[in-house]
């Protein structure tokens, strides 16, 4: 047993034997080493101000990737490597390459939301050789310019990209060698415990220590990524004792590809998942895609999207609909279930005390299969969903409904399946007029609460009008499906 975490800030090692549950790589960044750079300013994941660089070792290479500081919960980051942008600049002064381009190309406006977008652009900088101009959208969907900057800061994305590390001096680039080596010894197979006034902490060296704790401490939360819990705490200011950390089990973080579908571990991020599911199922890889930006996609899990069971989650309805299934284990072993038996109630979840979720299985469709994914918000590129519903269909020789699985979020109080409205397509001919006479269907499946994302009329007209959507975009000619695959 260890009772303390160790990363590396910026150049120097740091050893903590104090560290309170729930507090934030921001608020340490800030309070206790005076790095005022990284700025606060929704405290949610939303603004990209306190964007950081968190390196880490993935099958033994050395990956950095940008994160909400904000919500980043200090006991997540043993064997890692914090950067933040005061470790840009030469020590005399010279101004990273990164640094100048927003300089040249005046993108700075204000400066409040500059060092956030530095930190992004750095993190593209140090991954692509040749960004493309959606690729610097992409890697910027996280960070907020108060100012209306956008173009000028896209501008310094661009004339930067031509800059390789290897031609100037980089923090980063000359010392990689050396921090590998200096992760690689922060590691350890030990479980990590850290106990203060506020609360405890663990980190478990093992799934089997993981199910140990877990066991003993049936009230504790897991944090995986904590896009959601995070959020708990900056918004909603709970104290939660005592808190296990997963990111950093080895084991929660494999994705291996079978015959007939492909694996995901629960400690997976939305990054890492988004290359085997592009490949695999291009329409939920184009869903990963609107989740948050990049600095949420970079911490959240799939597997805590589900364990989580909000019943307006993002993945839970595509999954359902693709007939997944989830993995939970415990000290009695591994249990496996329908990932739709998992949701029972709002807020209540199959998961028994001790239980969590190791693994997340995913069929491939089949060749012949009509598969959507509908994500409705206020404003296309907005992370809070109002209704999104998942279809998946086949049909038979004569183009009746042979099977078809449809789930919803955002319209009740867990992801659930639309069961009456599935029983009266299956079998009957895939045409509009099937379409128009199950439309009512929908009013036994569902009763939608009203709230600040959408009325209960808006979402049960939108879930009807869906179905509609997704009969209109899979009955045309294959050119025409092609189309509708990429822009789905």
């Amino acid at each position: 047993m260890n009772d303390s975490i160790r990363f590396i800030l910026n150049g120097k090692d740091v050893t903590l034997s104090d560290v309170r549950p729930t507090e934030t790589l921001l608020d340490y960044l800030r309070l206790k080493r005076r790095l005022t750079g990284t700025k606060e300013g929704c405290a949610e994941g939303d603004c990209g101000a306190c964007t950081v660089l968190v390196g880490r070792l993935i099958d033994g290479k050395l990956h950095y990737e940008s994160v909400n500081a904000c919500i980043r919960f200090m006991g997540s980051l043993n064997a890692t490597h914090v950067v933040t942008v005061e470790h840009l600049a030469a020590k005399d002064g010279t101004l990273h390459p990164v640094q100048q381009a927003m300089v040249d190309c005046h993108g700075s406006q204000c400066g409040f939301c500059t060092p956030g977008f530095i930190m992004s652009m750095y993190g593209l900088w140090l991954s692509n050789d040749n960004p493309s101009r959606a690729d610097i959208e992409k890697a910027l969907q996280g960070n907020l310019c108060r100012c209306t900057g956008y173009e000028p800061i896209v501008k310094a994305a661009e004339q930067v990209s031509h800059t390789r590390p290897s031609a100037l001096f980089d923090p980063l680039e000359k010392t990689r060698s050396e921090i590998i080596s200096r992760l690689w010894a922060m590691r350890s197979s030990q479980t990590i415990s850290i106990t203060t006034a506020e609360g405890r902490l663990v980190l478990p060296g093992s799934l089997d220590a993981l199910a140990r704790v877990l066991a003993e401490e049936v009230n504790a939360t897991i944090v995986a990524g904590s896009t959601d819990v995070g959020l708990w705490v900056t918004k909603q200011m709970r104290a939660l004792d005592p808190v296990v950390f997963i990111n950093h089990l080895t084991d929660l973080q494999s994705i291996t590809a079978g015959e007939g579908g492909f694996t995901i571990g629960a400690g997976v991020t939305y990054s890492r998942a988004f290359e085997i599911i592009a490949k695999k199922v291009p329409t939920l890889g184009r869903l990963i895609d609107r989740i948050g930006g990049d600095q949420v996609r970079n911490m959240g899990t799939i597997g805590g999207n589900i364990a989580n069971g909000s019943p307006i989650g993002d993945t839970p309805p595509p999954l359902i609909a693709l007939g997944a299934t989830v993995t939970l284990r415990s000290v009695a072993g591994p249990r496996m279930l329908r990932l739709e038996d998992f949701f029972i109630a709002y807020g209540k979840q199959d998961r028994r005390p001790g239980e969590f979720v190791e693994s997340i299985f995913v069929p491939y469709p089949a060749e012949d299969t009509r598969f959507a994914v509908y994500k409705i918000t206020k404003r296309r590129d907005e992370d809070i969903t109002a209704v999104l519903g998942a279809f998946y269909l086949t049909l038979d020789g004569e183009g009746d409904v042979n099977d078809i699985r449809i789930a919803f979020g955002g319209m009740a109080a867990t992801p659930k399946r639309a069961r009456h409205v599935e029983n009266a397509l299956m079998g009957k001919p895939w045409n509009e007029q099937t379409i128009e006479a199950v439309r009512a269907e929908f009013d036994a499946d569902f009763q939608p609460l009203t709230d600040w994302r959408a009325t209960a009329e808006y979402r049960q007209l939108t879930a009807k009008n869906l179905l509609m959507r997704f009969f209109l975009e899979t009955s045309g000619t294959p050119a025409e499906l092609h189309r509708f695959e990429e822009v789905a």
